[in-house]
This record gives structure tokens, C-alpha cells and sequence, in this order.
């Protein structure tokens, strides 16, 4: 779950497609033109929108001189796609672009480990919540940061748009001198992280697990919160796709298909 905040002023930035496409079709139908086109079981390319840059999540991945969009998301795309008879499409997008990409309709949905907050609903519609998880501080070792409070007089990485973004300027507010410093992507965070030019940054747990093993010169401890929690898929107002998706991750939770993907994408920090 990515825990991210979306501010209805925000802009569509450009589209940073990586030319993927997890199942050529002919045209994009987006929005009410994908969820009525075809026949009855699908039958049209139904385009999500992400942001590949939070693993295990969606991040790309390099093989063979080609690039890919895969992860915890994408898969759970795939499958809900191939139940209800559409082929997909992914479009890579900074964060902060998700939403009014949605708005504008560009996609036909969003999954990038997003929360549904108040704020959000007010612009989209969201599934069920399909996967949850926490907010850590991620810092150098040695740092002696054990909890927020510890951030007195530190700059803070965060990611633009994001649930850990707001998070950051509700730390802000109760200890001013903390002072954020946004940026697009994760990687930029932690390469500012390591490099000194930042003294902590908030990320999700799950997205932290992969950096710190591959880091073994950061650290990490949980923050308590309260507030919207966990994962979901957000659509255009009123899309008539929301109650198929929801019947499909219903089935993928009975199943036990849910879990499989989870012990894949997470392991033991899913547990």
C-alpha cells in the first residue's frame, strides 16, 4: 500500500511512456469507451497507468536489451484483465500525474500502490482495498533516529504527490524545523539519502525492504499512524469497470491467488 495524496491542483505532467504493452491490441478505448466496448466478456485493450518506480509494486525491469513493466500490481492487472476478457496496456507516469491522467482519459485505470484518502475520492473512484502495509523512516546507519520526533533540524526526502509526502508536512507542522524535500522518483531519494544531500526519507515498508537489503548502510524504523490505510485500484467517476475489478479480486482473495502473489512480490515481509 502505497500511502500516497493526491492535491486536486496538481497538474497532468507528460506522459513518460516506457512503450510497454503486456498484450498488443489495436486501438486504447480509455474510460467509458473500455468499459463498454467490445463483447460482453471484454474483448477491447484496457490501459492502466502507473508509476514504475516503487518495487516490488511496478518497477521496470531490464532482460534481454528490453525493457518491462512488472511487479505485485502488474500481475494482479494481468489477471483481472484476462478474467474479464480485455487485453493490457501499460503507460509509465510520475506519481503525481496518476490522477489527472484518470481525469483526462488517458487510462482507464491506476494501480500504483495507491490509498484511497477522502481527498482522492473526491476525484476518482476506488476498489476494495487489495493489499496493506506501513511507513517507515529510512536513514544511514548511525543516525540514531528511532521515531519521528528524531527528525528535529533533518531534511526529509519524500516523494512528490505522495501519501508520504503529506505524511511528511503533517511531521513538519508539528516540528517545523524538519524541512521536505520532494522528488519524483524513489531511486532519486535514496541516491540523496546516500550521498548526504538528505538526512532521512519516508517510504513504505514493503518499497524500503529492497533497499535496504541492496543498502546494507541504511536503516529503517516503523511509523505509527493513523488515517487511510492500504492499496487500491482508482478508476474515472462513475467508470462501470469498479464492480468487475472488485469481482475479480474477490475471487483472487477466496482463491488463495491474493496470498500466492503476496509471498511472491513481498516473502516474509509480507508476514
Amino acid at each position: 500500500m502505497k500511502r500516497r495524496w493526491f492535491l486536486a491542483s496538481t497538474t497532468a505532467v507528460a506522459l513518460a511512456t516506457v512503450g510497454l504493452t503486456a498484450a498488443c491490441g489495436g486501438g486504447q478505448p480509455t474510460g467509458d469507451d473500455a468499459a463498454a466496448g467490445g463483447d460482453e466478456a471484454g474483448g477491447g485493450v484496457l490501459t492502466m497507468a502507473t508509476s514504475a518506480d516503487y518495487p516490488p509494486y511496478e518497477f521496470v525491469e531490464t532482460a534481454g536489451g528490453t525493457e518491462e513493466i512488472v511487479g505485485f500490481d502488474v500481475d494482479i492487472a494481468r489477471h483481472i484483465a484476462e478474467e474479464l476478457g480485455y487485453e493490457l496496456e501499460i503507460t509509465n507516469i510520475d506519481f503525481n500525474g496518476l490522477i489527472p491522467a484518470l481525469q483526462a482519459g488517458r487510462a482507464d485505470f491506476v494501480m500504483a500502490g495507491m490509498t484511497p484518502t477522502e481527498e482522492r475520492k473526491q476525484n476518482v473512484d476506488f476498489s476494495e482495498i487489495y493489499y496493506d502495509a506501513k511507513q517507515t523512516i529510512v536513514f544511514p546507519s548511525g543516525s540514531n533516529i528511532t521515531s519521528p520526533d528524531d527528525l528535529a533540524d533533518k531534511t526529509v526526502g519524500v516523494q512528490l504527490g505522495s501519501i508520504q509526502e503529506k505524511l511528511g508536512q503533517e511531521l513538519a507542522e508539528a516540528t517545523p524545523s524538519i524541512e521536505l524535500a520532494p522528488l519524483n522518483r524513489i531511486n532519486e531519494i535514496v541516491q540523496e539519502l546516500k550521498s548526504g544531500r538528505i538526512d532521512a526519507a519516508i517510504i513504505e515498508d514493503t518499497v524500503a525492504e529492497g533497499f535496504l537489503a541492496n543498502n546494507p548502510d541504511l536503516e529503517a524504523v516503523e511509523i505509527a499512524e493513523e488515517g487511510p490505510a492500504g492499496s487500491a485500484i482508482a478508476f474515472p467517476k462513475d467508470s462501470e469497470l469498479v464492480d468487475d475489478f472488485n469481482q475479480v479480486l474477490a475471487e483472487m482473495e477466496s482463491s488463495g491467488l491474493m496470498e500466492e502473489l503476496i509471498v511472491k512480490w513481498f516473502g516474509d515481509a509480507a508476514e
